[in-house]
């Protein structure tokens, strides 16, 4: 901020001391104004960046029930299909009467899919980048802080997991053959099983994740919808 000071003519030490007094308040003055008008500017953009942030929330939370509701389906359909091709397997059923089971339970169609959310965050990543993060007060910035740490874990988990419980070229193998007819009862039970147990799992781990983000934000911004996983 720039000052333009008058020029006056000193005769004494008393105007020297008036004359250098007047230009110490002036620029406190200056640096105060200058300081007010930067708090403002930290708190405008702080403001923005949270309404931002939480609009950002809650879409990734409307993903997440989208989503969620979707995998509880499967899991449900799923399971039932599991359950019914273990109980024909230990009945000691022909290979041709387990098929025929198989298409009257899934004549109104049949896949094999799980559904993850897209976790959105680039709110969150242009408030630390412009440093608009750095001026929301603590109490808000560890509660975003907690649902952004909290939508990274839990998708790591699911993707650490997945390899462990899915075979993806088994399960194509045994979907081909389902086309052509000519899929054999066990292999069938492997891969509805893989898929059920992975659409459970995803179905616990984002209900686990609407509870983490609710908890983080003090349940302003939605509520979980829970799952029997039985």
């Amino acid at each position: 901020m720039h000052l333009e000071l008058e020029r006056v003519h000193l005769q004494s030490l008393k105007d020297f001391a008036k004359h250098y007094l007047m230009i110490v308040l002036s620029i406190l003055t200056a640096l105060g104004m200058e300081a007010s008008i930067e708090r403002s500017h930290h708190r405008s953009a702080a403001s923005d960046a949270s309404a931002r942030i939480q609009a950002e929330i809650r879409a990734n939370l409307a993903e997440i029930q989208k989503e969620r509701s979707h995998d509880f389906a499967r899991w449900q359909e799923l399971g039932k299909i599991r359950d019914a091709l273990v109980s024909d397997i230990k009945a000691h059923a022909s290979d041709a009467a387990i098929n025929e089971h198989f298409r009257a339970m899934t004549k109104d169609g049949f896949y094999l899919a799980f559904r993850w959310p897209v976790l959105r965050h680039e709110a969150w990543d242009v408030a630390v980048a412009n440093q608009s993060a750095g001026w929301m007060d603590d109490d808000e910035l560890r509660r975003y802080t907690a649902v952004y740490a909290a939508q990274n874990s839990t998708s790591a988990t699911m993707t650490e997991d997945l390899p462990t419980v899915l075979n993806g070229p088994r399960m194509m193998d045994a979907l081909a053959d389902l086309q052509v007819g000519d899929v054999q009862p066990r292999e069938l039970l492997y891969v509805v099983n893989q898929m059920a147990t992975v659409a459970g799992e995803a179905t616990g781990d984002l209900d686990s994740l609407i509870a983490r983000i609710n908890a983080s934000m003090s349940g302003s911004i939605a509520t979980p919808t829970k799952a029997s996983q039985g």
